[in-house]
């Protein structure tokens, strides 16, 4: 039997496909910038359309994220409006930032203005290999230090296996060296408030006009512009998603993951094998990895946290444990008392009518049956409400 037309569960072929690019995502609408090489209408392709989603799609649970390739139908040309169909296959997902699509990340720190964080950049640099994109990172504000402190921090990134682009926005020849690697991919720009990401975007694509914020003289550290993600595209080609700031980003990481996060611990053990498959390369013996390496003691503390949370993950799936585990703004972790649910319920209102009903009736003494009485003549089960 042919599927009818109101079958979900099949895309029937269009007579007309129209396709797009979910450029930006705010509340329930998504603006969706349509293939310029669309076989209709040609002359609308490349117009960016604000488009619902299909009633369909919020019912199977189907999400729309800011990369995604989708099927736009039912476009009013006039008003610029449309609605979401269908969602193309991903090659990649990143819940935070939530884009699809993404060839690559870009991560951008300051060498000064703020000043570098060796254990600020380590948790973004862990963060981002966590996601399976593969990583770039980029320095700016080059122009406000010494040629030894360049130097020294290019050194120091080759050792731990990222090779950087350093630059200054104040220097036009050293930003155009980005443009053949940003080209033809769509890039998510990553890094901390302050940093220089939206001046960055500013000087790569100049209509984007993104507000940029001062660095704040009592923290030391960016404010936040970017409130969420937005996909802008370059002149030559790509796309670039600039995402809001993190100042600590989240490490919700098990203990076997974090090792694959570490270019040295990767490299160690492509050239040998560690005698347990579930190492935690802590000088134990058997071990590929040798601990003598500059971010060793890095790795452990991320360890320690990476532990703490595996812990807390049995203890929120052991439903008895006496503590839960909380997840903060920042990527710290703590441990609150597990209420018991039952307990600390609310009751309904129609279980305190009952209760009060049998209360009133063994106070009369009473042997009429109550209307509020279960259908067994049993007692309501006492749940530590009295």
């Amino acid at each position: 039997m042919a599927p009818s037309e109101f079958d979900d569960t099949v895309l029937a072929e269009p007579r007309a496909s129209l396709w797009g690019l979910v450029v930006a995502i705010q509340a329930n609408y998504y603006r969706v910038k349509l293939d310029k090489n669309s076989d209709l209408l040609n002359d609308e392709s490349g117009q960016i359309l604000l488009c619902t989603r299909r009633a369909r799609l919020r019912k199977t649970g189907q999400q729309v994220m800011v990369g995604d390739r989708v099927q736009v139908e039912a476009v009013d040309w006039a008003g610029g409006r449309g609605a979401i169909a269908a969602v193309g296959p991903r090659r990649s997902v990143l819940d935070r930032p939530p884009v699809a699509n993404a060839d690559q990340i870009l991560l951008v720190f300051a060498l000064a203005e703020p000043d570098l964080d060796p254990q600020q950049l380590g948790r973004f640099l862990v963060k981002a290999e966590s996601t399976g994109v593969p990583v770039y990172l980029c320095l700016n504000k080059q122009d406000l230090v010494s040629t030894a402190t360049r130097r020294y921090w290019q050194e120091q990134l080759d050792a731990w296996g990222y090779p950087a682009t350093m630059i200054s926005l104040q220097e036009d020849e050293t930003v155009q060296t980005l443009l053949p690697r940003l080209q033809g991919r769509t890039t998510i720009i990553s890094g901390p408030s302050g940093v220089g990401k939206s001046s960055l975007i500013n000087w790569l694509i100049p209509q984007a006009s993104l507000r940029t914020g001062a660095v704040s003289g009592k923290l030391g550290r960016g404010r936040h512009t970017t409130r969420h993600v937005e996909l802008f595209e370059l002149p030559g080609g790509g796309f670039l998603a600039d995402t809001p700031g993190f100042n600590q980003p989240d490490l919700a990481l098990t203990p076997l993951v974090l090792g694959q996060c570490f270019p040295e611990i990767r490299s160690r053990l492509a050239e040998g094998v560690c005698q347990f498959n579930d190492c935690l390369h802590q000088d134990a013996p058997g071990c590929a990895v040798d601990p003598h390496w500059s971010r060793y003691d890095f790795y452990l503390t991320l360890l320690k946290e990476a532990l703490e949370y595996q812990e807390g993950q049995q203890q929120q799936r052991d439903p008895d444990a006496p503590l839960k585990l909380r997840m903060g703004e920042q990527g710290q972790q703590r441990q609150e008392p597990r209420l018991q649910t039952k307990k600390y319920r609310r009751p309904s209102r129609r279980h305190q009518k009952q209760r009060l009903d049998y209360l009133r009736h063994d106070l009369d003494g009473s042997g009429d049956s109550l209307d509020s009485q279960s259908s067994d003549g049993d007692w309501p089960e006492d749940d530590g409400l009295s």
